[in-house]
């Protein structure tokens, strides 16, 4: 696992928490990955939208059949590079519109997966999304053996 900022260094979360990615997203570029994550939060899924090169990578995981992943408000980052047409998504209450995505079914529940493409609605559903993240990587299996201690029901 990698984690890459737009810039180099510290990386201000929007609850105020300090995180400091491994390398810029420009070094990350020279690698392929079999998933990307975008966090969720704002501004930060503002700056990701904001930024030529995170569409162009998530058109290319698109491109290469790789999973991509979004939480909270960054599934805003996934319309705004063409990611949602014709698939079904959910995200953070407010952030997606039916009326702007009119080709995307969007969906309340806590994650959707569809295709190599997975969507999560906000903090309180990050457990299940780290959870489909682990399933779409590394199988059912795997998930429920990280899932067993949890003592989730």
């Amino acid at each position: 696992m990698t984690t890459a900022g737009l810039l180099e260094g510290p990386v201000k979360c929007s609850r105020g928490v300090v995180l400091l990615p491994d390398t810029t997203l420009e070094e990350a570029l020279r690698d392929a990955y079999d998933m990307v994550v975008l966090p969720g939060g704002l501004p930060g899924a503002d700056h990701l939208k904001a930024d030529p090169r995170i569409a162009q990578l998530l058109r290319d995981m698109l491109d290469r059949d790789a999973f991509t992943a979004a939480i909270c408000a960054a599934p805003k980052v996934l319309a705004h590079a063409g990611l949602l047409q014709g698939r079904e998504a959910t995200a953070y209450p407010g952030v997606l519109q039916a009326e702007d995505l009119p080709e995307t079914r969007l969906s309340e529940q806590a994650v959707v997966r569809d295709g190599k493409l997975i969507t999560s609605r906000g903090p309180g559903t990050a457990m299940d999304f780290a959870l489909a993240l682990i399933e779409a990587l590394e199988g059912s299996e795997k998930r429920e053996a990280v899932e067993g201690p949890l003592v989730r029901a």
